[in-house]
């Protein structure tokens, strides 16, 4: 359990945004988190990977929380979870993954949000919420943000939180268990307002 320490003591200091907090995800969050996935699933499908058999189950939690806490002692990846200020409830999640360091200082920004909480403008406080810890305590000079070109609240999201649309990646990732055309999306530190 020494590792859900550490990696929970890192995150002690929440990102606050507009109506919005992030943190790491903890223990404590499965039966929140657990079920506001049910609850989201059909919502979310389209635009996800396909969902293991178990993911929901508390054993999948743990290793999904053992998986974030090497992927940030690695400096891969970061994992948030976005609450909403006034009743702290869970709205969905945030992460900086496919860090890449050397010559390129590039993280990949991934999200999602609860059914019962997409629309309100929570994902893109919490995106912009993340991009000044992204460009300040993270070192990064890039980050970059891809999604299916027919989802145009995605879209909406990143065009808001400044990202520019630099290409069209053909195939570029398995999302509901096929192979699906992505838009790609840039912001850079120097363009981040």
């Amino acid at each position: 359990m020494s590792f859900l320490r550490s990696f929970t003591d890192e995150d002690a200091a929440p990102l606050r945004g507009e109506g919005v907090w992030l943190r790491g995800p903890q223990p404590g969050d499965y039966e929140e988190w657990s079920e506001l996935r049910f609850r989201s699933r059909d919502f979310l499908k389209p635009w996800e990977p396909t969902w293991p058999q178990d993911d929901l189950t508390r054993a999948a939690f743990r290793r999904r929380l053992r998986r974030y806490a090497e992927e940030r002692r690695l400096d891969h990846a970061h994992s948030f979870f976005l609450f909403q200020n006034t009743t702290n409830r869970l709205l969905g999640g945030v992460t900086i993954s496919n860090i890449r360091r050397s010559v390129a200082q590039t993280g990949t920004v991934g999200y999602w949000a609860g059914q019962p909480y997409a629309g309100k403008g929570f994902m893109t406080a919490g995106v912009r919420a993340l991009v000044p810890h992204a460009f300040g305590a993270l070192r990064l000079r890039r980050l970059e943000a891809a999604c299916i070109p027919t989802n145009a609240a995605s879209i909406r999201l990143l065009e808001k939180v400044g990202f520019e649309r630099e290409g069209y990646a053909r195939e570029y990732l398995c999302i509901d268990g096929i192979w699906q055309d992505h838009l790609l999306f840039a912001l850079l530190r120097r363009d981040a307002r």
